[in-house]
């Protein structure tokens, strides 16, 4: 019997990934994922079988990766980022129990709010929530929700996929809860292509957010009250030269 191991790539590249993450793929005979993960890491890992399914098909590559670990194969399945935050694990982990017992390993990766947060300095030093703007599987009722409180406990707040050509305005929208609750001169930071060519960061106010265009390859950070600008760098601090906190 093979074995499945679930990876989670990093940002994008080599030197993103980590070094589990790396030898998982090294040893692995067959490497499942999105057609654009995948052409990331082709010239790093030569001879491998590969196999992918488009966009919304990601039942249909988790039942591909397990089948294939069932036929004997050392197999991985990746994705960007974590494969635990917002990735494969969770489904393929659901997916395993209606498939004879196998040997699964979930292998973490850096996801983008670690590192565009080390792109924008350090907007995540203290408390913070994590949240998706997509509403493909989640109802924007929800979503909504989760802004506002997030907005109200004075989280920091990382946002993934804050928009598409379907959801042109879901930023604007947020930033509009989010300012019911925060200071138009809160510190933002918006980094696009984490880790890839042609990466970028703006370092911006709440206020300026609304009305700025982004698009599924931007992550977004929203400071919280005490967050500020340091020449280039977003900063939340926690409270070290204080002393209130260890």
């Amino acid at each position: 019997m093979g074995e499945l191991l679930i990876v989670g790539l990093g940002p994008g590249g080599r030197a993103g990934m980590t070094e589990e993450a790396y030898e998982a793929l090294d040893r692995s005979e067959v490497i499942v994922g999105y057609p654009v993960y995948l052409d990331q890491i082709r010239a790093d890992f030569p001879g491998k079988r590969y196999l992918d399914t488009p966009m919304r098909q990601e039942e249909k590559r988790c039942r591909m990766a397990i089948e294939e670990a069932l036929s004997g194969y050392t197999v991985s399945l990746v994705c960007s980022g974590d494969a635990g935050v917002y990735g494969m694990a969770g489904l393929a982990l659901e997916l395993s129990e209606e498939y004879p017992p196998l040997e699964v390993r979930v292998i973490s990766g850096v996801t983008a709010a670690c590192s565009g947060a080390a792109v924008l300095g350090a907007p995540l030093m203290h408390d913070f929530a994590v949240i998706s703007l997509s509403d493909l599987l989640t109802p924007w009722e929800l979503i909504e929700k989760r802004l506002l409180c997030a907005a109200e406990a004075d989280f920091s707040i990382c946002l993934y996929n804050p928009s598409s050509k379907k959801r042109k305005d879901y930023l604007k929208r947020a930033c509009e809860i989010i300012l019911s609750r925060r200071s138009g001169n809160t510190v933002c930071g918006i980094v696009r292509q984490i880790g890839r060519d042609g990466e970028s960061k703006r370092i911006l106010l709440l206020s300026e957010l609304q009305d700025t265009e982004v698009d599924m390859f931007t992550t977004v950070f929203i400071g919280n009250s005490k967050t500020k600008q340091i020449g280039e760098f977003m900063v939340t601090p926690r409270g070290y030269r204080i002393g209130k906190e260890s």
